[in-house]
């Protein structure tokens, strides 16, 4: 399983249950991953007259929250639909099935790191942001506002070193809190929080580098619950 994490872009200090990631042949015939949910998402309920349900839509860094949720957001309906490794195109192939149809009134997506690592092959900024674009425009179109989250700072990443992510996790928030103002969606900064003086993510807050540890989530969720309390407040 080891090998298979990195080629995801996933650590050993990832802290999702190793059954929970795909098999090579999940990859090869279910390349977005729909099974993962599917079942979850058949046993959801609808939501109540006044629920504010909200999807959190993501890679393991979402993923990686799951366990954090009833402590850093008791009592809240929100649903965690964050799968390891994944891309900004993956994301948006699996949109309908884990964000739409589960009827939010929110969702907060946080994506486009595993794009700069190429995980699913070489992605330009453009690429990213156009798949960032049209999953905030599919939720627009279906009465859900999007908070579109910073990337989180990289440094480096352990399972495929030298390229410079940080410039251009820097360059791909500002395009993004940019496009949240001009179409109608909340910008989520989670990189002014935890970044160092490298355009890193502070080492007390992610041992690796890239996933949170308790410390980090705990600077990311007060930071989160703000931004939904915007977005809901904007319906």
């Amino acid at each position: 399983m080891k090998t298979l994490c990195l080629a995801l872009g996933l650590t050993v200090l990832v802290t999702a249950n190793a059954s929970t990631q795909p098999t090579d042949q999940q990859l090869r015939t279910d390349w977005a991953n729909l099974a993962r949910f599917r079942d979850a998402n058949s046993k959801l309920r609808p939501p109540l007259k006044n629920e504010n349900r909200v999807v959190f839509l993501g890679n393991s860094i979402t993923e990686g929250w799951q366990q954090y949720f009833p402590t850093m957001f008791p009592g809240k309906p929100y649903i965690n639909r964050g799968i390891g490794g994944q891309t900004t195109p993956q994301m948006l192939v699996r949109f309908r099935q884990d964000v739409i149809a589960l009827k939010p009134k929110v969702v907060v997506i946080l994506a486009g790191t595993n794009d700069i690592a190429g995980n699913t092959g070489p992605s330009t900024l453009e690429m990213i942001e156009d798949n960032l674009a049209s999953m905030a425009e599919l939720a627009r179109a279906n009465g859900i506002k999007a908070v579109m989250s910073s990337v989180l700072p990289v440094y480096d990443y352990a399972w495929k070193p030298g390229l410079k992510p940080a410039p251009k996790i820097i360059a791909l928030n500002k395009w993004m809190k940019n496009y949240a103002a001009q179409h109608d969606a909340i910008y989520l900064d989670y990189h002014s929080a935890l970044t160092d003086a490298r355009g890193g993510m502070r080492s007390e807050l992610a041992p690796d580098g890239v996933h949170p540890n308790e410390a980090g989530y705990r600077i990311m969720a007060p930071l989160a619950e703000k931004a939904i309390e915007k977005a809901l407040r904007s319906k």
